[in-house]
Order: C-alpha cells, then structure tokens, then sequence
C-alpha cells in the first residue's frame, strides 16, 4: 500500500480472524500434505513440519496485516478519527 492511498471498506473483526486463521491452516494444510505424499525420513519429515509451523505464522501475520491497513489504512485507527489521540509531551 503506498501512502498516498485511502482507507477502503469497514473493518469487521470476525471477517479478520477468518482470514488469518484459513491462510494460515492452509498452509499447514500443504505441509501435510507434502509429508504424506513424499514420505520423506523422519528428520525430513521433521524439517517439513517445522517449515509449515513456521511459514503458517508467516502467512496469519501477513494475511492480517495487509487487511488492517486496506482497511484501516497504513496509520491505523487515527487516521480514521475513531480514537482520540491522547496529550503529546
């Protein structure tokens, strides 16, 4: 998102967790999947795993990320005047 855009859309927090917690079961969805497609060794399959545990929290971060700035744009809440900004020292 560059700096120039607007916020777009309401932000709606179910919407949100669905997203992120999809991608990110996706994901680990794929992991499993290439572990019982590939039998690899153990270790392998270990590494495998640990990949998709990593690369699902990847995606649940990026997936959440990117829908709270579209919708909130890149300041977040203050940019939309829902939250009073509190005495600056």
């Amino acid at each position: 998102m560059t700096s120039g855009e607007e916020p777009v859309g309401e932000f709606s927090m179910a919407r949100l967790a669905l997203f992120s917690l999809g991608a990110g079961s996706l994901v680990l969805l794929g992991a499993a999947a290439i572990i019982l497609l590939a039998q690899p060794a153990p270790l392998v399959g270990l590494v495998i795993g640990l990949a998709g545990l990593g690369l699902s929290v990847a995606a649940v971060g990026i997936v959440s990320t990117t829908m709270t700035r579209r919708a909130l744009g890149p300041h977040g809440p203050e940019q939309r005047g829902s939250v009073k900004s509190g005495p600056r020292d």
